[in-house]
């Protein structure tokens, strides 16, 4: 299969190992917003048996690169996306199997539009980390640039 033709879940557990090891399914990537779980494991539980922090926060930064990928691919040819920085705050307790939900902090034409102006744009993208039954167990927000290439 080529890259072409390669859903962004899918490119993103080829290219990203550790998006691989976690097992991470990736239900939703779309412009406006991407969808990842992480299933309950037990090789990836902390001391109290629900996912482990690091665990969480790959998946929440998955998500985050999922929705990148989404709103800025065709751009690659000439811009890379990096993330820049990262913050999360754990709220809850959560068990089972997790979900993140990231979405853009700006528009993406907004974004492109620096990026044509020559410049290197940065981005936020919020993702929301709940259980199954709703509640939100996390808060993520990562920030993204696109530096342009050469």
């Amino acid at each position: 299969m080529s890259a072409d033709q390669m859903s962004i879940g899918e490119m993103l557990a080829a290219t990203v190992p550790m998006a691989r090891t976690l097992n991470l399914q990736f239900l939703e990537t779309t412009p406006e917003r991407a969808v990842v779980s992480l299933p309950d494991q037990g090789e990836y539980h902390n001391h109290v048996g629900g996912p482990h922090a690091g665990a969480m926060f790959t998946l929440g930064e998955s998500a985050s690169g999922a929705i990148v990928l989404a709103a800025f691919g065709d751009q690659l040819s000439r811009a890379v996306p990096l993330a820049v920085s990262a913050e999360i705050s754990y709220k809850k307790l959560a068990m089972g199997a997790v979900t993140a939900t990231a979405t853009l902090g700006r528009p993406a034409a907004e974004v492109v539009a620096q990026l044509d102006a020559g410049e290197r744009p940065e981005f936020p993208v919020t993702i929301a980390i709940q259980r199954a039954d709703g509640a939100v167990t996390g808060e993520m927000t990562v920030v993204w640039t696109l530096r342009p290439n050469g």
